[in-house]
């Protein structure tokens, strides 16, 4: 038999739990053809990544449903899996390079990607053995990689059935590039950036030399570039202009004035220059007006031959350049300060460009074209077949394919999936083909040259939920574990397919997995959308390195142990809403997990040596007649149907609240308790109640802490009779369903009223300073439970620390001398202060704490509503004062209460 230790050893449970689990083969699903599927797809962490805290909670939360699915009984996937992280892994290597003196561009791009091969088998496995620590019970037998030969398939055949579609095509459109990474980025990779800026207003000379046209812009440099001057047709300041020219200074060359209802009247002067090489609102309004694209700014950040004298400058070196020269010829009428939104590089944070660049595109449609990419991806949202959770995000989801562009997949890189395309350099024929051609289709020439670009890794992670299971292949995994035609999640109120992921990746991967799902296979890659929120620090600040207010989650797991971690992650967490995580935090998740221990060490040592008899029928439990039994069981059973209710709704914070509620304050707190004291008199009943609640209780919240509740619960059934079929492991066994049979409100109403009672007495006893070690006279006003309060007097009399206890009738006269008065609904309790406190001195204490308590109330009153607080400081702040608020509050009213008891 198990020994269980005084203290819980995190460390020396966790690496021998899990090599056990993995042995076992746990993690991979039943192939019990009549289990349903539960299936969720890992989103794949970088292969660069070390785990942070984001993918601890992205583990823990899937974790929780994959372990609540398993012991459900449903055939449970979890599919882990890493990414190529093309931009992000090439620039890690690069810098690697550069630390040994050469460059990718020095050894070539063969040598290059070898080297790049070489990293990611050197490093790319830690990430996965950090899941591991974590305790995920992912299936690793189906580990993925983006570049592993299926997944490279489904992204060669994807790309070329969609070519043939006619819905990927080359074309040169108006792009966000990088300088530093040298390579095209989409729309969701520009992060944008509020900055203080100037706007400059510049005249621009009518060609006829009998005035000029103001223009304001926040880009002075791109106007070398500029081929035209755009108005609102319907502006009465530029009706006669339209159609005229103006001369482009320091340029001198002419440019026509046209008219375009995309200009907004009120932005500056409402005359707009017309840069189509470098904004895409001009490229739009060039491409109506037929005016010339003209690139000022090179790839490399700095000015083309384009712009004259200034070639070769740096493009804000030559900003400050213009605009001198502008101010010596007299053409910069004024500048004013302007806070204007710029665009950055994601990844290395540089000052995106727009630039007209020749790049492969996906032509997604409008979102109102049913038979588009776009519109079936909006219409599975719109129409239901694929919900998201929280319902908030279906608006942001659906808003932006309202308002999508075509997806630009070319990147200019060396890593990642390299783009299908081959061109003949006899006769020009462009090939597109899954297999590499061995000669041109058309003349035969082997004189072939790959397209040297690579795709977006969001491309290949968009194919993730099926390209895992084996597609293009029909595979037994892609029949079992991709959603059928024709299911819906309210048929039974099942989701057995589920995309789990943070809400700041929506549009990234969740709309592109949809739409390619829908093009690859005609069905929704899952049917529910899981979000959930980003972790920040105490004070809601959003963890970064350079805040220094990162936490590391492996030196987490070490200080307080993976449960302990987990819970914290998981504990008041909402879908979709962010979360703050501190020291104080983790602390109370080990807190819960010690006298989670403490709680079992004390029920297997009561157990050990018991009388066999005690122990009969542990697991089923009948007959059960004693009213602190029947209300533990009341109480478990309530706990279980909540924790599933909460569970099925998505909620694993409320889930968490309520079994710690029910485990620390009343398993622990109450019924554990008031055991001992049966425990004591010889009574031996509680002792297969504490079993079975406490057996339940490590299986509800098994999916949670995995690692402690399989400790504890091998260590417990080893001291009791088998009953039932036990499983060999916890994460096997079946998950609690609520018993009917155990619902007791009559044990509810009369335990919640003497749990009541002896709270009070305590809270009276701690606000009057009396010593835990002071017995205090007690007379109790029973009324309707009397009988109650009679049976349960030994418990009340060790719980309060009262002696003696005696039951008065309501007429019966009260204590002389002062006394206090606790009303608990039907019960009242009266307890004499004669000589047990100077009841003088504590008026004088209470008292000043009181004025001390309305002092601070005053000032968080006056604090909360001042709006100049309330409307300028961080919403946190004002929440914990909020909180304040209320504890005062409550604070000054018990006060009172207690000085009123001890008025003369």
């Amino acid at each position: 038999m198990t020994e269980i230790p005084k203290a819980y050893d995190p460390a020396e449970v966790e690496g021998r739990i899990y090599d056990t689990w993995l042995e076992q083969g746990y993690f991979t699903p039943s192939s019990d053809p009549d289990r349903r599927p539960f299936v969720v797809i890992m989103p794949p962490p970088n292969v660069t990544g070390q785990l942070h805290l984001g993918h601890a909670l992205t583990a823990a939360v899937e974790d929780v449903l994959c372990r609540w699915h398993r012991m459900m009984g449903d055939a449970t996937l979890w599919l882990p899996g890493k990414d190529h992280a093309g931009i992000a892994t090439q620039w890690v290597v690069e810098q690697q390079l550069a630390r040994e003196g050469t460059s990718r561009q020095e050894l070539g791009r063969e040598r290059f990607v070898e080297r790049v091969w070489e990293w990611v088998r050197d490093y790319g496995d830690a990430i996965d053995e950090q899941h591991k620590r974590l305790g995920a019970s992912c299936d690793w037998s189906r580990l993925r990689f983006t570049l592993d030969p299926g997944p490279s398939r489904a992204v060669r055949t994807t790309f070329v059935d969609l070519y043939d579609r006619g819905l990927i095509y080359r074309g040169e459109r108006i792009i966000n590039w990088c300088p530093r990474c040298s390579t095209a980025l989409s729309d969701l990779e520009v992060e944008h950036e509020e900055r203080d800026g100037r706007l400059y207003y510049i005249r621009y000379p009518l060609a006829s030399g009998d005035g000029h046209v103001v223009v304001a812009t926040t880009r002075p440099e791109t106007m070398l570039g500029d081929t035209g001057v755009a108005v609102h047709p319907e502006d009465p300041r530029y009706g006669e202009l339209v159609g005229r020219e103006v001369t482009l200074p320091i340029m001198g060359r002419p440019v026509p004035i046209v008219p375009d209802g995309a200009i907004d009247p009120q932005f500056g002067t409402g005359a707009l220059k017309v840069t189509p090489g470098h904004d895409q609102v001009d490229f739009d309004i060039g491409r109506r007006h037929g005016l010339a694209v003209i690139t000022v700014v090179g790839q490399d950040g700095s000015m083309t031959s384009e712009a004259g004298p200034y070639q070769g400058i740096e493009r804000f070196e030559a900003r400050d350049a213009v605009v001198a020269r502008l101010e010596v010829e007299g053409l910069l009428e004024r500048t004013e300060e302007y806070i204007h939104s710029v665009g950055h590089c994601q990844r290395c944070k540089t000052v995106v460009e727009p630039l007209v660049s020749t790049q492969w595109f996906m032509d997604v449609g409008k979102h109102d074209d049913a038979g588009s990419i776009a519109g079936r991806a909006y219409a599975a949202v719109d129409e239901g077949r694929v919900r998201v959770v929280p319902d908030r995000f279906t608006r942001v989801y659906l808003n932006w394919l309202e308002n999508i562009r075509d997806w630009c997949i070319s990147r200019q890189l060396w890593w990642g999936h390299r783009i299908p395309v081959w061109y003949c350099g006899d006769c020009g024929a462009l090939i597109v083909r899954v297999e590499d051609p061995e000669g041109c289709a058309e003349c035969g020439s082997g004189n072939l040259e790959q397209d040297p670009d690579v795709l977006d890794t969001w491309f290949s992670s968009g194919l993730w939920p099926h390209s895992t299971l084996g597609w293009p292949g029909d595979t037994d995994d892609m029949a079992r574990f991709y959603p059928g035609e024709g299911f819906r999640p309210e048929d039974g109120g099942h989701d057995s397919f589920v995309m789990e992921t943070g809400y700041d990746i929506l549009f990234f991967w969740v709309a592109r997995m949809i739409m390619l799902g829908l093009a690859n296979t005609g069905r929704e890659p899952f049917h529910t959308v899981f979000l959930h929120g980003l972790i920040r620090d105490t004070q809601g600040v959003k963890m970064s390195k350079t805040k220094g207010n990162v936490l590391d989650p492996l030196e987490l797991i070490d200080e307080f142990g993976t449960d302990a971690m987990r819970f914290a992650l998981t504990t008041g967490t909402a879908p979709g809403n962010d979360l703050r995580v501190g020291e104080s935090k983790l602390e109370a998740g080990r807190n819960f997990a010690n006298k989670l221990w403490n709680a079992a060490r004390f029920v297997m040592t009561s157990l050990d040596g018991a009388e066999a008899r005690y122990l009969e029928g542990w697991y089923d439990l009948r007959g059960v007649d004693h009213r602190q039994d029947r209300w533990i069981l009341h109480r478990l059973n309530v706990t279980i149907g909540s924790v599933g209710d909460y569970l099925k709704a998505y909620e694993l914070g409320e889930a968490q609240r309520v079994m710690y509620e029910f485990l620390w304050g009343e398993f622990c707190d109450w019924y554990i308790e008031m055991a001992k004291v049966r425990l004591r008199d010889g009574d031996g009943a509680p002792l297969r109640v504490l079993a079975h609640v406490l057996e339940r209780t490590l299986r509800l919240l098994h999916p949670f802490m995995p690692y402690i509740t399989e400790e504890l619960w091998q260590a417990l059934l080893q001291r009791l009779p088998v009953e039932g079929d036990p499983p060999a492991s916890i994460m096997v066994a079946a998950y609690p369903v609520a018993d009917p049979t155990h619902v007791d409100p009559q044990a509810e109403r009369e335990m919640r009223a003497l749990v009541q009672m002896v709270r009070a007495i305590r809270n009276a006893r701690a606000q009057l300073r009396i010593p835990a070690a002071q017995f205090l006279e007690v007379a109790v006003e029973a009324n309707a439970l009397r009988d109650v309060v009679v049976q349960e007097s030994p418990a009340i009399r060790t719980l309060a620390r009262v002696e003696p206890l005696r039951i008065v009738d309501a007429a019966a006269e009260g204590p002389a001398g002062h006394s206090m008065t606790l009303v608990v609904d039907p019960l009242v309790v009266r307890l004499p202060l004669a000589g047990v406190v100077d009841v003088s001195a504590e008026r004088n204490r209470l008292g000043k704490e009181l004025e001390e308590c309305r002092t601070n109330l005053g000032r968080v009153s006056g604090l909360l509503s001042n709006p100049k607080f309330s409307g300028r400081a961080p919403e946190e702040v004002v929440e914990r004062e909020r909180e304040r608020l209320g504890s005062l509050q409550e604070r000054e009213r018990r006060l009172q209460e207690v000085l009123s008891q001890l008025a003369d």
